[in-house]
């Protein structure tokens, strides 16, 4: 049900039977382009390092080589409300760029609106931002950069583990605060030796993060809708379950590795964590709404959930009041891990190319495309 196959162009689905004729095909079309570009705002941070891609200052590092070929690139951080920039520039706009770190909200309405609209790039991984199905059934192209930020996700991932098995967060506190109180982090800090680790998805990242955990000697678990290669198994020992809900209550450590669909929306919901271990540990870099939001801040509170670490909200950028900044145990980050300097190197570069290959009507990598002439990638169905 979760990962997408390596050939995708043969398990696409088509959305609707009249999109053999398109009226916005993206390739093979010429002449300057408007784009714009969504990013969020870096301030007195944007001139720290030449290789913060990621941000609104830089956009990607791109907009001498646009503009040098007869493109408009418009770049804003202003993407929400009717009054917002981005609103301005939906009607004429052929191209968007955005971010999952700064997501652009593409809904149905935005995208009926955008006449000249041709082409949805995520800098990044996850298109969620984006709705799918109006977007095929428009006739519109929507891709990413696959690959760009999964080493970045991973590590980030082990980190999170590592910070949550070892009680790290009030131990920190404690040293910034200037105390000195060793009893109450040691009552609930754990070796990751021999525990169960458990991942709710085995693509790209899910593997990855299998392979780092293999050397701290982790019982290694995995739920996905097909297995894993025999040799990639081997190598990292890990085991499948089919059942979700009969991998979940084994698992001392569980991590979610999954797109957000309607499917996957709200998979770990009060049902699911209650059958879960208490004392279990939970990370998500995937999508915030892949946790029922109240259900985790009560675990949180009872202690049934020992602790939830991850860098992904509902919405983003996730609001002042928003529950899981304040419940106890948390690890939580503003959306960061996928966008390390080197992730931006890749995504910006993988950006690029795609954009070249639009101008001179070629075909992307297979793997980037989500969306392709009225089919939806096998991942977000």
């Amino acid at each position: 049900m979760f990962r997408a196959s390596r050939e995708f162009s043969k398990l696409l689905r088509p959305t609707s039977p009249l999109l053999t004729s398109l009226d916005r095909a993206v390739h093979g079309s010429s002449g300057s382009k408007k784009i714009v570009g969504v990013f969020y705002k870096a301030n007195e941070y944007a001139d720290k390092n030449p290789n913060f891609l990621g941000c609104l200052e830089h956009g990607l590092g791109i907009k001498n080589w646009l503009e040098s070929q007869g493109h408009t690139y418009i770049l804003t951080d202003d993407k929400e409300g009717p009054n917002c920039e981005l609103e301005k520039h939906i009607e004429d706009m052929h191209v968007l760029i955005t971010t999952p770190f700064h997501p652009a909200y593409v809904t149905a309405d935005r995208i009926k609106r955008a006449k000249n609209l041709q082409l949805l790039l995520t800098a990044g991984i996850g298109s969620d931002h984006v709705d799918l199905q109006a977007a095929a059934a428009a006739g519109l192209t929507v891709a990413e950069v696959t690959g760009s930020n999964t080493v970045s996700v991973a590590e980030d991932e082990l980190m999170r583990i590592l910070i949550l098995v070892r009680n790290f967060l009030p131990g920190h506190h404690q040293v910034i605060k200037g105390e000195w109180n060793v009893a109450a982090i040691a009552y609930r800090s754990y070796d990751l030796e021999g525990k169960t680790v458990g991942t709710v998805g085995a693509g790209r990242i899910g593997q990855l993060l299998m392979q780092r955990l293999k050397p701290f000697g982790c019982n290694l678990l995995y739920y996905d809708r097909a297995k894993i290669s025999p040799e990639m198994e081997k190598e990292t020992g890990a085991k499948f379950e089919e059942d979700l809900d009969a991998m979940l209550p084994k698992c001392d450590v569980v991590v979610l590795n999954v797109p957000l669909t309607e499917k996957t929306r709200g998979l770990l919901n009060k049902e699911r964590i209650a059958k879960m271990k208490k004392g279990v540990l939970i990370v998500n870099n995937a999508r915030g709404a892949l946790v029922d939001t109240q259900a985790m801040v009560d675990a949180c509170n009872s202690g049934h959930v020992a602790g939830y670490g991850g860098d992904v909200w509902y919405p983003q950028p996730a609001p002042k009041d928003h529950p899981w900044r304040y419940m106890p145990n948390q690890a939580m980050t503003p959306h960061i891990s996928g966008t390390t300097i080197d992730g931006q190197i890749r995504y910006a570069a993988g950006t690029k190319d795609m954009l070249d290959r639009y101008f001179k009507g070629e075909d992307f990598p297979a793997q980037n495309y989500i969306v392709k002439e009225g089919k939806i990638a096998p991942q977000y169905q």
